[in-house]
C-alpha cells in the first residue's frame, strides 16, 4: 500500500491555555474523499492549516505527502509541499481586476520565473492549459471576463480552475460553498469531487451542509470539542449521528452509547 496523503498522530493544538486539537489520529489514504463536520470552533479549520504547514502542533506528529511537517519544515522544502497542496477558500483570493484566464494562469506560478508572472507573459503551453481548465469546470468563452463580473458560482468555478492548473496531488476546500445558493452550491461541490476523482487528487473538504456530504466525500470525520467524535462511511452518516455531534437530542440512544466516550478525558476512553 502507497504512504497516506495525510497522517495525523496524537497531534494536540494549543492556543495559550486553550486545547483547539486535542489528541487526534487521522489517517487520509491517497485519492480519498474526506468531509469534516462539526460546530463552529471545533478544530475543523486548524486541522487545514496544519496540513499546509501555516499551524504547527503543539505536541504530536503532522505527515503530509511524506513530509513531517514540524520546525525542521521551512524554505525550500515548505515550499515544495505547498505547490502539491491545493486550497479551495470561501474568499477565493480571485484577483478582481484580472480576467478569468488570467486568475487561472495563477496557478502556475510556481512552474514558472517570477518575472514572467508579474508580466502576465505566460508561455503558449500554460495558457492552452488554462484554457483547458475553464472549459473542464464549465467556463469556455469567459476568459477575458474580469473576475469581478462573474456570479458567484463562476468565480468558486474560476478558483477551482485554478486549481486544476496547479495540479496538486491533496486539496484543502474549507467551506468552498458557503457563499453560493443551494443549487449553485450542489454543482460546485460535484464538480469538485468529480475533478478530484479525475485527476487523483485527495479532497479533503470542511462542509457546513449535510445535504453535500453525498456528492463531496466518501468518508466522514465528526469533530467536536477538538477532538473526533466518529469516522464513518458517509453512508452511515444520518440524522442522529449529527444531531448528537451539534448537541441537538437525537431520535434515540443509539449515538449518544456509541460516541458518548469522546467526552471524556484522553486517559478514560475505552
Amino acid at each position: 500500500m502507497s504512504e497516506p496523503a495525510v497522517r495525523l498522530q496524537q497531534v494536540t493544538v494549543r492556543i495559550g491555555a486553550r486545547r483547539i486539537l486535542d489528541g487526534i489520529d487521522l489517517c487520509v489514504q491517497q485519492g480519498e474523499r474526506i468531509a469534516l463536520v462539526g460546530p463552529n470552533g471545533a478544530g475543523k479549520s486548524t486541522l487545514l492549516k496544519l496540513m499546509t504547514g501555516i499551524m504547527q502542533a503543539s505536541d504530536g506528529r503532522v505527515e503530509v505527502l511524506g513530509r513531517v511537517i514540524d520546525k525542521q519544515l521551512a524554505g525550500r522544502e515548505l515550499r515544495s509541499l505547498r505547490t502539491e497542496v491545493g486550497q479551495v477558500f470561501q474568499g477565493l483570493h480571485l484577483v478582481q481586476r484580472l480576467s478569468t484566464l488570467e486568475n487561472v494562469l495563477l496557478g502556475a506560478l510556481a512552474r514558472n520565473p517570477s518575472w514572467r508572472s508579474w508580466a502576465r507573459l505566460f508561455p503558449g503551453t500554460e495558457i492552452a492549459r488554462g484554457e483547458a481548465a475553464l472549459q473542464a469546470v464549465g467556463l469556455p468563452g469567459k476568459s477575458s471576463v474580469r473576475a469581478d463580473q462573474l456570479s458567484g458560482g463562476e468565480r468558486q468555478k474560476t478558483a477551482i480552475a485554478r486549481l486544476l492548473m496547479q495540479a496538486p496531488r491533496l486539496v484543502l476546500a474549507d467551506e468552498p460553498t458557503a457563499a453560493l445558493d443551494p443549487l449553485a452550491a450542489a454543482e460546485i461541490a460535484s464538480l469538485l469531487a468529480s475533478l478530484a476523482t479525475q485527476h487523483g487528487m485527495t479532497l479533503v473538504s470542511v462542509v457546513h451542509d449535510p445535504g453535500l456530504l453525498p456528492a463531496l466525500a466518501g468518508r466522514v470525520i465528526g469533530v467536536r470539542h477538538g477532538r473526533i467524535a466518529f469516522d464513518l462511511p458517509q453512508r452511515e452518516v444520518n440524522d442522529d449521528c449529527l444531531a448528537w455531534l451539534y448537541r441537538k437530542q437525537p431520535d434515540s440512544g443509539r449515538w449518544m452509547a456509541r460516541f458518548s466516550r469522546f467526552d471524556l478525558p484522553l486517559e478514560q476512553r475505552a
